[in-house]
């Protein structure tokens, strides 16, 4: 059982796709944690939505023994997700540390989320330790790039290291730089126990298994332990390391990571950010737990077939033990049936969600718009939150409706700037400034509406920066807006899946790419249908889907015109009392069509 001083708690953090689970490889591999039979590329990554997308989702622990200068150092390193909707899952990482490694690419540079989760360890007082990764690629610029680091993260680019986690050169000196430069842990073995839960996932044979950072004390299996939030007591029945599988201990002590299982059955009995102390006498005092995670798009999930209600809320729950990011509550809606309004943290994470439960679960869904969540102040001066436009009071009601206003740092080459200044400034946003980086690149700080950055702000920057553009946001918080709820109404009745809420000006282009949309997927019927957007009783665009019609006249073969007339009138009448008792039948594969299109159509105007 090593001493504190000889125990390291790092994490690698760095921008998506800058190498943070290869350079976990190779310290697993330099530290002889993993041999070379086990090893496989991005080993840490093993959920398969993880490998498919070549992305990390969930944090991940491992333990590694390091022999340094005739001694033995025990590293425990937090594997972080890199895209800004996984944040979450940084801050919870960093809050078990007390040092991260901070990868930057030598070729791409200081991008958005590396300002981001720079500043995060920096607000944890972490020690930081810079490494350029990727030095052997030919195009690489480490000089340029230890410059950008100088300039934007203030740290001395003589401390920054280089290495390259595809080959191994220079990771020796990254083990070595973890060991010298980072603090070891404080924590008193001997004192009341007190761990903190950073992560849990529930195993279908073990249960509920907790991550676990112990901050003071000693666990010990068989020990009787308390979660201080909860207030529920369990038995200690195994305990652990991660090498990176589950590797048994018989105790856990002040400043190591592992793992607890106590045979907890129910979903809702660990809680991320609860404090783990004895059961015996009084508990130790609750550290501080994590801000709760604040969701910022919603949409509704239904089963394509209502037999699946049950199904997809048992694997809703599932999913909530091991993302507590994410949160769901049932809703009804009149065209998709019974489903679960849930919320999520970005757009990426909804679609990880979503693929998630069709892959693991296997459940086919019906997916509504994303929306973000507004604020607003009634007439009566009551203040409440909006997470679906149907929800929306009509505007007789309203006296002010709030948007979440977020803060958007762009880090992208000098040469793009205007294009991405016009964007911004499509999308009614507020420059704050400008900084350069080095001569070629800048980053761009500008305030716009959330929902704006959600629907389609990542793809444009991709497309006007050629590739090279990357952002990162903060929210800022709610501020008034010229907003108002749309409504698309089929045969005059309103179809509530189908309800935004966007800005005024917007509403128009947007209602007419949905109707447009519409009236190609609805079949016709044996009556006209009407299709309409409106803004309260303001019908801002229509189409109408003619009726199917028989020839009633082709046994007429010339003769007197008033015959045909005749005809015509009774099929005439035929047709308006159909239309009056008549129901449209929409189909999924409609709402499919314009939920996945149709909010973006509109959006095409910068």
């Amino acid at each position: 059982m090593p001493t504190p001083k000889y125990i390291r708690n790092f994490s690698i953090i760095a921008h998506i796709d800058h190498g943070k689970s290869t350079l976990a490889d190779r310290l697993m591999e330099r530290t002889g944690t993993v041999s070379k039979r086990e090893m496989k590329q991005q080993l840490l990554d093993d959920m398969a939505i993880e490998r498919q997308r070549g992305i990390t989702i969930k944090a991940r622990a491992v333990t590694m023994q390091y022999q340094l200068r005739g001694k033995t150092y025990e590293l425990n390193l937090i594997d972080t997700p890199g895209h800004v909707d996984f944040q979450y899952e940084v801050s919870r990482s960093l809050a078990c540390c007390e040092g991260a490694v901070l990868l930057v690419d030598a070729f791409q540079g200081v991008e958005a989320q590396t300002v981001a989760t720079a500043f995060a360890a920096m607000e944890h007082d972490l020690t930081i330790v810079p490494v350029l990764n990727k030095v052997d690629l030919v195009h690489a610029r480490p000089d340029e790039v230890r410059e950008e680091i100088e300039h934007s993260l203030a740290m001395d680019a003589h401390d920054v290291l280089g290495c390259s986690a595809k080959t191994g050169v220079g990771c020796d000196q990254v083990l070595e730089a973890i060991v010298d430069r980072i603090p070891p842990p404080a924590g008193d073995p001997q004192a009341k126990l007190q761990a903190m839960v950073f992560d849990a996932h529930y195993d279908e044979y073990r249960g509920a298994i907790t991550y676990i950072r112990v901050m003071n004390g000693t666990v010990r299996k068989g020990q009787k332990i308390c979660f201080v939030q909860q207030g529920t007591t369990h038995d200690v029945i195994e305990l652990g390391h991660f090498t990176p599988q589950r590797q048994p201990a018989d105790s856990l002590q002040a400043g190591q990571v592992g793992y607890l299982i106590c045979n907890i059955k129910a979903l809702g009995h660990v809680h991320v950010g609860d404090t783990v102390s004895t059961a015996v006498g009084d508990p130790a005092e609750p550290l501080p737990g994590y801000q709760e995670p604040k969701r910022m798009v919603f949409c509704g999930l239904y089963p394509s077939d209502g037999q699946d209600f049950k199904q997809l809320r048992d694997a809703l729950d599932r999913l909530a033990i091991n993302d507590p990011s994410f949160e769901f509550s049932p809703e009804t809606s009149d065209a998709l049936g019974f489903g679960f309004r849930c919320g999520f943290l970005g757009l990426l994470h909804m679609e990880i969600i979503q693929q998630r439960l069709e892959e693991e679960a296997d459940i086919d869904l019906v997916q509504t718009a994303p929306n973000v969540t507004y604020e607003i102040v009634t007439k009566a001066g009551e203040t409440y939150e909006v997470h679906t436009p149907q929800n929306v009071p009509n505007a007789s009601e309203v006296e002010e409706f709030r948007q979440p206003i977020v803060r958007v740092n762009f880090v992208l080459p000098t040469e793009y700037i205007g294009g991405i200044m016009k964007l911004c400034t499509d999308r009614r946003g507020t420059y704050v400034r400008t900084e350069y980086l080095s001569p070629t690149r800048a980053m761009l700080v500008y305030d716009l509406a959330l929902a704006d950055v959600i629907y389609d702000m990542h793809d444009r920057l991709k497309s006007s920066t050629r590739g090279y553009g990357t952002m990162d946001y903060e929210l800022r918080g709610y501020f008034p807006g010229d907003l108002v709820r749309m409504d698309i109404l089929v045969k005059g009745e309103r179809v509530d899946a189908l309800s935004i809420v966007c800005d005024r000006r917007d509403a128009e282009a947007r209602g007419r790419a949905v109707i447009k949309k519409l009236k190609k997927e609805i079949p016709r019927h044996m009556f006209e249908v009407a299709i309409q957007a409106a803004v309260g009783t303001r019908i801002i665009a229509r189409e109408t889907i003619s009726a199917m019609r028989k020839n009633v006249t082709a046994k007429c073969y010339g003769g007197d015109i008033s015959r045909k007339r005749k005809l015509w009138e009774k099929q005439k009448a035929g047709k308006k009392r159909m239309k009056s008792i008549g129901s449209v039948d929409i189909p999924q594969k409609a709402f499919l069509a314009v939920l996945e299109t149709g909010e973006e159509e509109g959006k095409n105007r910068g």
